[in-house]
């Protein structure tokens, strides 16, 4: 099974890179897949590569639900 995660895009480094925020944990991605992208936007990555841009709303939306996920495993342990 295949995960692609929003992250939020911190910092454009070079051609078709960035730094993206998972949640606190920074990682430097490719952009070359996606056109248009900017600090402040959401993009979904999978295996270092950003797959597509996000709508805000959308991504904040799968973060929750991340979070609410996590959280109910936490407290189940």
């Amino acid at each position: 099974m295949c995960l692609a995660i929003p992250a939020r895009v911190e910092q454009l480094v070079g051609d078709d890179v960035a730094i993206v925020d998972f949640g606190g944990v920074r990682k430097e991605i490719s952009l070359s897949l996606v056109d248009n992208v900017n600090v402040g936007d959401y993009v979904i990555v999978h295996v270092g590569f950003a797959l597509q841009k996000l709508d805000v709303e959308e991504a904040e939306r799968t973060l929750a639900l991340f979070a609410e996920m996590n959280a109910s495993q936490a407290s189940s342990v």
